[in-house]
């Protein structure tokens, strides 16, 4: 056998393992509860949601139509200030134009729609329209942006502000001598700010201190995100949670604060959705997924956030199609087989599983990394000409 270079033997960086949904496993209670008794209920931003499940804040997702549907149905739709409702009086004409055009030319036929410039009276508009028919307006935009966005927001009666990058961290350099310091625009927006995104402990622990209401914990593995590729930055789902999570744990023993972490990106089915809850996010964000519904601006396509980006894009255009309805996917009844449907359904039979009445109790349940988990004993499921 050859010897090892020394390169390798003596390197400096150590690579730990870092799990994604895949990888790992949950597993079984030692007592088992009837799913009717378990309560998937959990407060963010200091709002009760019936469900732990956000939708992305991507304009293929949420319009302030399908945020008002959202809320009814008891949660939070995030409306995405720097999109298309905030560019165009008429966003229909837009949406049209980005989901019948050609594969080869959409990207750069959306960084065209998006060069064109935000109406502040559209910021103000769209929220109005969704306080006004009963819906809660959380509402995104980047760091760069929130400082002009925020107090028209804020005018507006907006609920929750989210600040929502790639990445976002409480310390950042910049030639700006006006950057946006967290603690200040927490203070002077006086309503829930919720940040993202990141994937670390210290991450997390430091934009607690700055006084967030809640983090979001993902990078990169948006189903029409190519931030990995492109930068080859993020890190796997499940490792990032435990990461965020632990630092939520640690930040409100040393507070008494509890700052809630929500798991946004890579959830492809309602598997995803439980494991992500096990391993400690208090919520999930999800995009593609929600795309599939009838009421979904997008009508079966998505792009990513970044997708616009002119100097370099890091997101596309994908064909999700419409699939189902809101209503179904979230509660079902469903003949699915796969997961995506009835969300709220197999999270509650997930909990009863592992004798969680409770979002809270479900988090203590134990995880394995189990790389088998899809293909054990399923040969005629993965090999259907079997």
């Amino acid at each position: 056998m050859a010897a090892t270079p020394e390169i390798f033997r003596n390197h400096p960086k150590e690579l730990p393992h870092a799990y994604g949904f895949d990888e790992v496993a949950i597993v079984p209670g030692e007592e088992t509860i009837n799913p009717e008794l378990c309560e998937p209920t959990v407060e963010i931003a200091g709002y009760q949601l019936k469900f732990p499940i956000l939708a992305a804040a991507m304009d293929a997702v949420v319009d302030p139509d399908f945020a008002v549907r959202f809320s009814r149905l008891g949660s939070l739709a995030v409306l995405n200030l720097e999109g298309i409702q905030t560019r165009y009086q008429n966003p229909e004409e837009v949406l049209v134009k980005i989901r019948e055009c050609p594969t080869q030319d959409s990207t750069s036929v959306i960084q065209e729609i998006y060069r064109k410039p935000i109406e502040e009276n559209l910021v103000f508009q769209r929220i109005k329209e969704i306080k006004e028919r009963g819906g809660v307006a959380i509402v995104s935009s980047t760091p760069q942006m929130a400082k002009r966005l925020g107090p028209i927001a804020a005018e507006a009666g907006v609920d929750i502000f989210v600040v929502q990058s790639t990445v976002t961290t409480a310390r950042h350099i910049s030639t700006s001598q006006t950057g946006l310091g967290f603690k200040q625009f927490v203070d002077q927006m006086e309503i829930p700010v919720v940040v993202g995104n990141i994937v670390t402990f210290k991450q997390s622990y430091e934009l607690m201190e700055e006084g967030v209401a809640s983090v979001l914990c993902g990078v990169g593995p948006g189903a029409a995100c190519t931030s990995r590729e492109v930068l080859g930055i993020g890190v796997p789902q499940i490792t990032a949670t435990l990461d965020c999570a632990s630092a939520r744990d640690q930040y409100f023993k040393k507070t008494g604060r509890y700052v809630p972490i929500i798991t946004d990106g890579g959830i492809v089915g309602s598997g995803d959705f439980v494991k992500a809850l096990v391993a400690g996010a208090d919520a999930v964000m999800i995009g593609s997924m929600f795309v599939a519904c009838r009421e979904a601006p997008g009508q079966g396509y998505n792009w990513g956030m970044s997708t616009s980006d002119n100097a370099l894009p890091r997101g596309t255009r994908v064909k999700i199609g419409i699939q189902t309805d809101l209503e179904k996917l979230l509660f079902g009844p469903t003949s699915n087989t796969a997961g995506k449907e009835n969300l709220v359904g197999a999270l509650k039979i997930a909990m009863g599983m592992c004798g969680a009445r409770t979002i809270g109790e479900l988090r203590k349940t134990e995880l394995v990394h189990a790389p088998a988990i899809k293909t054990e004993g399923k040969i005629y499921q993965n090999n259907p000409q079997i």
